[in-house]
């Protein structure tokens, strides 16, 4: 079989992220200068597009005929006017005017539901529409900001507990950081595997998270979530004694078809869930139907919006804007990215990453925060990176720093798992960090430093830890 020719290899390998990465640049840039308009009667989306034949101009006629009203004639006056979107302006990077942002306005009047809300479903149906993305002309397209009217912000429900009423319900102390882990292995485990699994993770007052993996599917003939789900917390309440106090949320995965998900909610909710984990990438509007289904509960369970898939959606719409919505919808936890050294090994990063975590934390008012869950190779040799930045951005207390491998993975000196051996370490690799002995940056050569340290304080257990971890640097 023949090669492919260079040039078409070059076309293929483009680098989406460094491509990514520049555009926010400059479309940041662009909108400091010039800021989305914010209406009262309106949503207004930014787009970045890149045009094959058109003026950024001549678009803003499509996306109203197409989007809005269907209509190129609008009497004024008329309930059809009041529904036609309009553009607001266009920032045009080119002399051609084919590469550029555009700003239109969807009137609300087309959109609002008779009590005065909108649904993040309503929005996305309208703002990710067919003749934003699907039509040949748009070479690329992305829906790049939001503006929602207050009034509208209002009406969603957001997280029931968000990062303080999470600590507050594990009676977590001010100032202490909330670890959480993910139960290994993730997928071909039995009602009593995950029993056995919870009762190890249970007795680590370290930990006030523990969710199921995104693998391990709910509706399994020999592994129901509902039997997971009591034998986990039967398995919380044999270790409370070993806790000090401190409360453990149990998260089982219940991702599903919507009508599967309501089910399944309701099942492990009466089995003793305080929390489920589910994906609401590919069933849009699940997050906001399970806040719904469950908020006049005592204790509704706390939302872990998991975002598998979310990579998809952020190719033509950015990150942040997802986030936003699924934080809208009422999400408690969600994942971002952790600090580390060199190239990263899950997105987001950078600009997209600061711009996610903002998103999930800013003030609104009346809609609480989400709690950042950092995960994703989070360990005990960047735990101390993650730490400091959590600090130095006031964000201490609105982060779950989600250690999977490295808490429940590490292995003792027979060659078996151990939990206790895992917090151990991070325990060790805290307290190491908090001693200021060791120098965050810079971070490329943090870990050998960090090792070095853990070994001559004579740290045994983060030494076995950051050995496992990274074998290649410090083996």
């Amino acid at each position: 079989m023949s090669t492919v020719s260079a040039q078409t290899l070059q076309m293929l390998m483009h680098d989406m992220d460094a491509s990514e990465a520049r555009l926010r640049e400059i479309v940041a840039e662009r909108l400091a200068l010039r800021p989305p308009p914010q209406l009262d009667d309106a949503i207004v989306g930014t787009y970045f597009f890149a045009l094959r034949s058109l003026r950024l101009s001549e678009v803003v006629d499509d996306i109203s005929y197409h989007a809005t009203s269907g209509t190129k004639h609008v009497p004024p006056g008329s309930l059809l006017e009041a529904c036609t979107g309009r553009g607001l302006g266009v920032d045009e990077f080119d002399a051609a005017g084919r590469v550029g942002l555009v700003h239109f306005a969807f009137p609300l009047k087309m959109l609002l539901h008779p009590d005065g809300h909108l649904t993040t479903v309503d929005l996305l149906h309208t703002l990710a529409n067919a003749i934003i993305f699907d039509v040949y002309e748009n070479m690329d397209a992305r829906l790049v900001a939001v503006q929602i009217p207050e009034a509208v912000l209002g009406t969603f429900p957001g997280p029931a507990y968000g990062p303080q009423g999470i600590r507050e319900l594990v009676g977590l102390p001010a100032r202490q950081p909330a670890f959480g882990t993910i139960l290994k292995p993730t997928a071909g485990i039995t009602p009593e595997d995950v029993e056995a699994l919870m009762t190890a993770v249970a007795a680590v007052p370290l930990l006030v998270f523990v969710k199921e993996d995104e693998n391990l599917y709910p509706d399994l003939p020999y592994s129901p979530v509902a039997e997971r789900t009591l034998r986990a917390v039967r398995a919380i309440e044999g270790a409370r004694g070993a806790r000090g106090g401190i409360g453990l949320i149990f998260a089982p995965h219940i991702t599903g078809a919507p009508h599967e998900i309501l089910e399944t909610v309701h099942a492990v909710c009466e089995a003793g869930a305080t929390g489920v984990m589910f994906s609401e990438s590919f069933s849009g509007g699940t997050v906001r139907m399970v806040r719904e289904a469950t908020r006049r509960m005592p204790h509704p369970p706390a939302i872990y919006g998991h975002n598998a898939g979310i990579g998809v959606k952020a190719r033509g719409i950015w990150r942040e804007l997802i986030d936003f919505f699924a934080r809208l919808d009422g999400i408690d936890f969600r994942q971002t990215a952790p600090v580390r050294p060199g190239a990263p090994f899950i997105r987001p990063f950078g600009a997209e990453w600061r711009a996610s975590e903002d998103a999930l934390t800013r003030p609104i008012a009346g809609i609480r925060p989400t709690m950042i869950a950092r995960a994703g190779a989070l360990d005990q040799g960047n735990i101390g990176p993650n730490l400091a930045d959590a600090e130095q951005r006031g964000l201490s207390e609105n982060i779950l720093f989600l250690a999977g491998s490295a808490i429940n993975s590490i292995k003792t000196a027979d060659g078996h798992p151990d939990p206790q051996l895992g917090a151990a370490a991070m325990i060790e690799a805290i307290e190491l960090h908090r001693s200021g002995v060791v120098e965050v940056a810079p971070l490329d050569d943090y870990v050998v430093r960090f090792a070095q340290a853990a070994r001559s304080r004579n740290l045994a257990a983060l030494t076995t830890a950051l050995l496992q971890r990274y074998p290649g640097r410090l083996g």
